[in-house]
């Protein structure tokens, strides 16, 4: 029976197509393609333009060197990358090389000034804020705002003299709220990482200031920016970026530092938000994990998968939680706040296969609190600021050792820790030296090394140099002993 020529047309017409498919890969094949094929990099796959941008301003952004078009300071001439004076010291993220404000560099410090205080080096203009310093390889990595380009930066400079070597930067605008900028980048040998304000991410290469990677939390995550922006430092462990965007379903989120890819990602079952406290990595039990104290709660998750090992409500802070944990050996955590919050130290236990986190004491405020930053762990003591501006030093069990002159104040001021000195700066400028001891307290020195107001960014001690800086001005002092 013939069939109709409808039905014979239907038959001939997927293998019509086939013919013209084979052709025309045929013809690809042979002519080759004019475009190179490219490795795809997370947080890049944006649309391209104006759309991009706004999706992700990071994508946007630029490299600028001085002289260059809209650089700053065009007759500030660095040398070229190579001739950068590769200056011993490390101090490469927050709270230095372990994280803890301890420097454990073996630099002989000066244990007295004079009655000018230790000699500038150099010193440099900000944007306003709290944004400390990274130092590695000479150089010094920095993040700042532009209000009048309106945009976000990671600065490089030179650790020997100041000099911008390079910025990389972005459009954001970002009203003043105590400042702009108040987060420390942590940078590696290959790649320097930051958080803005309004939790954009920037990677770069940490010599030459080309764009790796970066992410924008809020609009890929749903993080709540924080009510002051963005405290929250990075972490580099092991190779990967941490950061915990307390998103819809990324509490915490580990990423390759060299390309940005996703290792892992925690979920967030509480909806836990934000907040100014940075990552803490805590070896327990043969398990390494991470700390964060969320906004309503602790959690511990592992560094090697980023499941939730434990999870406490325990401790949370209404209005800001800012400090970060500070890990004791044998488990212990010891959290602090403002906002008479005052302190508590948790216990870690292994039970089986869990981990179980439980109360061991807790401090009232007027005993021991921080508001802004994270006390120190030297010798088996605790030193800090409590809420009345005191500097004070506790035992593991929470009981004073001493509180310092009720006529010495601190305020928000920083501090760290080297060479068994403690270099703490006041709310304006000025640097006192303290004996870190817990039989009294002792202080050695003090000068006022900061001219402005509000000196409360976290310092950075690396070869001898110090980095401090007040609400718009950045100094390096030179407190080797020679």
């Amino acid at each position: 029976m013939n069939r109709p020529l409808s039905s014979r047309a239907a038959l001939l017409l997927p293998g019509a197509a086939g013919v013209v498919a084979l052709a025309l890969l045929a013809f690809w094949l042979w002519h080759g393609s004019n475009r190179p094929l490219a490795l795809r990099v997370p947080g890049t796959d944006q649309p391209a333009g104006e759309a991009g941008a706004q999706a992700n301003p990071v994508l946007a952004g630029k490299l600028i060197r001085p002289g260059s078009d809209g650089a700053p300071h065009p007759e500030d001439r660095p040398p070229p990358d190579s001739q950068v004076p590769k200056l011993p010291g490390a101090w490469p993220q927050f709270r230095g090389p372990n994280r803890d404000g301890i420097s454990p560099e073996t630099q002989a410090l000066l244990h007295a000034w004079t009655a000018s205080g230790p000699a500038e080096l150099w010193s440099i203009d900000l944007g306003d804020g709290y944004a400390g310093a990274a130092v590695l390889n000479g150089r010094v990595y920095v993040m700042d705002y532009d209000r009048d380009r309106k945009q976000d930066a990671l600065r490089c400079l030179s650790l020997a003299d100041g000099l911008e070597l390079w910025r990389f930067a972005y459009s954001v605008s970002v009203k003043r709220n105590h400042g702009m900028s108040r987060t420390v980048p942590a940078v590696s040998d290959t790649f320097a990482v930051g958080l803005g304000p309004k939790c954009h991410v920037v990677c770069v290469d940490a010599m030459t200031g080309q764009l790796r990677w970066g992410l924008d939390l809020a609009r890929q995550y749903g993080t709540t920016v924080p009510p002051w922006y963005a405290g929250q430092c990075p972490l580099i462990d092991r190779g990967a970026v941490i950061l915990a965007p307390g998103g819809r379903n990324a509490l915490l989120l580990a990423l390759d530092g060299q390309t940005g890819q996703t290792l892992w990602q925690t979920p967030n079952p509480h909806a836990w938000k934000m907040t100014h406290s940075s990552v803490i990595p805590m070896q327990f039990e043969g398990q390494r994990m991470y700390i964060y104290c969320a906004n309503n709660g602790v959690v511990g998750v592992s560094a090697d998968t980023g499941a939730i090992l434990w999870e406490t409500t325990d401790w949370k802070i209404s209005l800001a939680t800012v400090p970060s944990p500070l890990v004791l050996e044998g488990g212990r955590i010891f959290l602090s706040g403002g906002y008479n919050a005052g302190s508590l130290m948790l216990q870690l236990k292994k039970d089986g296969d869990r981990f179980l986190a439980q109360t061991a004491f807790r401090l009232d405020a007027s005993v021991f609190g921080a508001t802004q930053h994270t006390p120190l762990l030297y010798q088996n003591h605790i030193y800090g600021v409590r809420p009345d501006g005191r500097f004070v030093c506790l035992n593991r069990e929470g009981k004073t050792a001493w509180a310092g002159d009720s006529n010495q104040r601190f305020g928000l001021g920083s501090f760290l820790l080297a060479d068994g000195l403690i270099f703490a700066m006041n709310d304006s400028g000025l640097l006192r030296l303290i004996q870190a001891t817990p039989e009294k307290y002792n202080l050695l020195a003090q000068a006022q090394v900061l001219k402005g107001r509000e000196s409360w960014a976290p310092m950075a001690l690396a070869g001898g140099r110090l980095l401090a800086r007040d609400l718009t001005r950045m100094v390096c002092l030179d407190v080797a002993k020679r």
